[in-house]
């Protein structure tokens, strides 16, 4: 569990700032749960009842910061420009079946992740209840839910990063589709 800064958030058609120095900026396409009522302490059985509905975030991570430099993964999850979110909320209501969502991610037009949230580790359930004991979360708090295979970190034979002029293109079915492009900090 991580939080990432504010100042990370922005739209889902804005560039992305790759931070000055950056070697290792990577892509993540994830299911965002969008909190729609305080929760704090929830059970797993009462954990929906405060879920408002879901939309994408694109979790731009910088490797070297996140794991290379000691301490926690904010700094490699909190540079500015680094949470596209959106391009809406969709209601719960709208999505019956949040563990069953087809996902993708393109890099300059090259399929990168292809996934679905029934891969997930810890479910849309399990995920409130689990980080409503530790922080309380309030109405508009998103929580990130991960990322399926195909990060650039992940490729072989190399890892695959991102750099300034790239076009990052990303999707989740019934959540609709961000894009972003690189640009330098």
């Amino acid at each position: 569990m991580f939080l990432k800064a504010l100042g990370a958030y922005n739209g889902p058609y804005d560039d992305v700032k790759v931070p000055r120095g950056s070697k290792k900026t990577d892509w993540e396409v994830e299911l965002a749960i969008v909190i729609g009522t305080k929760a704090s302490y929830v059970s797993e059985q009462d954990a929906m009842a405060h879920v408002a509905g879901y939309c994408i975030v694109n979790d731009v991570s910088e490797r070297e910061y996140q794991i290379e430099r000691g301490g926690q993964w904010t700094k490699g999850k909190s540079c500015d420009t680094f949470g596209p979110t959106g391009p809406w909320m969709v209601t719960k209501d709208e999505i019956p079946d949040p563990q069953n969502l087809p996902m993708w991610l393109d890099v300059d037009g090259k399929r990168m992740q292809t996934g679905n949230t029934k891969t997930m580790i810890f479910g849309v359930i399990k995920l409130v209840s689990y980080v409503s004991h530790f922080i309380t979360l309030h109405p508009g708090d998103i929580i990130s839910t991960g990322t399926p295979p195909g990060v650039g970190m992940g490729k072989k034979p190399e890892p695959v990063f991102l750099r300034p002029g790239q076009v990052m293109r990303l999707g989740i079915d019934g959540l609709g589709e961000q894009q972003q492009t690189l640009v330098a900090a």
